[in-house]
């Protein structure tokens, strides 16, 4: 994992300065090693976390032409390329010198051959031009801003930013959507001259002007399969060993996040059957009026023989943490699992630098119980996805927030292709956005600024051909979803009790925000980015209130107003929160 910065400069040299600038951002992705390239309107700035190939992995890579490649991710099946590929003389041992060859083969369209998560960015100074390339489910991040200078592109906004190449202002639309979603849509950030490459979207660039786009998807459009349930299970056990074994292809010592849900307890079924020694696993466990998973999480590691660790998140934490989770998480996600994930990488990050996580597990084998809804006729409950905005009906706003909603419908009308189902679409629905640009982002931004890698076995092509393609029955039976999922791991981990009825993962931001509403609310209410959009009698009002759904909507105007502060204002994070907000 690392962190990448560039610049094709329009009709001039490029500033090297400012990309400079842009690669001391994000040291944090990469405390290990750095490099620059600098040729033609073109300069690259790399920061390295060094997973494979330690002594020699270094970047840029270049190949015989002089093309050359920086890149932010793990190709994990960089062992087979080589393969694929013969005549190459390899430089190195890395996994993504791979990729820097099947471009010299198969040109823009390389990243097809490709298997991980991965930002990669190609300068090729024959053809004069700039390649730009993100996986096709938008685990890793990449950005881009256009001007008078040219192209430029960083794996976090904050970049762009420090080095001039967007201004620090809000897009309302996007805002909205932040406040009623608690995550944006589609390639617009919050920063309104700065834009997301899409997942799977390959811009090619020339004298700092984008000449080409194509994409690639990450779910099969075809309807579902017609196995079996042996079979299907049979598909579903190969590719799950398959997809766990190549993301432990490390040089370093890797463990796990264990939730004790079902996607994380069969990661580590896998991860203890093909490691010789103990897996060590982490877990975090929550105070407060909330279902804490340490005792289920603790009788699956010791049925496992995992070295299970467990780390408490408390509101002390909550109030300590949040203004250095904001600054982190610059492309804002108000998503409050940030809280014990950020916590929880700061403790792994002292002992290891890859950990393996189960995002993506809910969306593709239908673990919502949106998708459930999804699938009931209206006159049984049955509804659309989100329909309704965190501040709908609250009358806390004084903005008009109408079309916050149309990303949603748009990922709707492009998730409905081919012949899937209503279920397949909605599951797709989420993959489009909800997935890279909530989930992903708090991954990628808390692990990376404690130097730590995130990796996702469920987000894998294998998975992803099997899973997404399974019958609606083998996903939701009798009310439950991830219904195959569930019968591998009791097969193979009964103490997991997988069938038993479970509580989602909730953190008690209500209960913390309502026990210091008295002294928060009024700090909230009075900073202009909320004066600007609420009321503040009734934002103080909604922070003294001890309703979840008040509660919900509190923790998006706290997570905002600090957020604020960090990136628009551009105060660095200092203190707790009260300190954050008080002058």
């Amino acid at each position: 994992m690392c962190g990448l910065a560039g610049l094709m400069a329009t009709g001039a040299a490029p500033d090297l300065a400012a990309v400079e600038r842009m690669g001391a951002v994000l040291a944090h992705r990469g405390p290990d090693g750095d490099g620059m390239y600098v040729r033609d309107d073109v300069a690259m700035a790399h920061r390295r976390l060094a997973i494979i190939d330690i002594a020699g992995g270094a970047q840029p890579l270049f190949d015989a032409n002089g093309v050359a490649l920086i890149a932010n991710g793990e190709i994990y099946n960089y062992i087979e390329l080589k393969r694929g590929l013969s005549g190459v003389d390899y430089a190195t041992a890395s996994d993504c010198e791979p990729p820097l060859h099947y471009y010299g083969k198969l040109g823009a369209g390389f990243a097809a051959a490709l298997r991980g998560m991965y930002a990669i960015a190609i300068h090729d100074p024959v053809r004069a031009q700039l390649v730009l390339v993100r996986d096709p489910f938008g685990i890793k991040p990449l950005y881009y801003a256009q001007g008078a200078f040219g192209l430029a592109f960083a794996s976090e906004p904050k970049a762009l930013l420090a080095a001039g190449f967007a201004q620090r202002a809000v897009a309302p639309e996007t805002r909205n959507e932040l406040l009623q979603l608690q995550f944006t849509t589609g390639a617009e950030t919050i920063f309104p001259d700065i834009r997301r490459v899409l997942p799977g979207e390959t811009l090619v660039a020339s004298h700092g002007r984008i000449i080409d786009r194509v994409r690639r998807a990450a779910l099969p459009d075809a309807a579902p399969a017609e196995w079996s349930e042996d079979e299907a299970m049979a598909r579903l056990d190969r590719a799950l060993r398959d997809s766990v074994a190549v993301h432990q292809r490390s040089d370093v010592p890797y463990g796990m996040f264990l939730s004790g849900g079902i996607d994380s307890s069969v990661l580590l079924a896998l991860m203890a059957e093909l490691n010789e020694r103990p897996v060590v696993a982490y877990t975090a466990g929550l105070t407060g009026e909330v279902h804490d998973e340490r005792a289920h999480a603790r009788t699956v590691a010791r049925r496992l023989g995992a070295t299970h660790i467990e780390v408490e998140v408390d509101a002390d934490d909550f109030w300590r943490l949040l203004p250095a989770i904001a600054a982190a998480v610059d492309d804002p996600a108000a998503d409050y699992a940030i809280v014990p994930t950020f916590k929880l990488a700061r403790e792994a990050a002292k002992d290891l630098k890859v950990v393996l996580t189960g995002e993506g597990g809910d969306e593709l084998f239908a673990g919502y119980g949106r998708y459930r809804s999804v699938l009931r006729p209206w006159w049984r409950g049955g509804r659309v996805m989100r329909p309704r905005g965190i501040f709908d009906g609250l009358g806390v706003l004084r903005i008009d927030t109408a079309g916050w909603r149309d990303g949603i419908v748009e990922a709707e009308t492009a998730a409905a292709v081919g012949n899937r189902t209503r279920l397949q679409v909605a599951q797709a629905v989420d993959g489009i956005d909800w997935l890279p640009n909530d989930l992903l982002i708090k991954l990628d931004r808390c692990l990376m600024a404690h130097g730590l890698e995130g990796r996702t076995p469920f987000l894998d092509p294998a998975v992803a051909e099997v899973a997404f393609r399974l019958s609606d029955r083998l996903k939701i039976w009798r009310g439950k979803g991830k219904y195959l999922l569930r019968r591998w791991l009791e097969a193979r981990v009964s103490e997991a009790e997988p069938f038993a009825r479970k509580r989602g993962f909730t953190v008690p931001v209500a209960e913390w925000i309502s026990a210091a509403g008295h002294k928060i609310g009024p700090l909230v209410a009075r900073q202009p980015a909320i004066a600007e959009i609420a009321r503040a009698k009734e934002v103080k009002a909604l922070f003294r209130s001890s309703s979840k759904r008040a509660g919900l909507a509190a923790w998006t105007l706290l997570f905002y107003a600090v957020w604020h502060r960090c990136h628009i204002d551009g105060r660095a994070p200092s203190g707790d929160t009260f300190d954050m907000l008080s002058d």
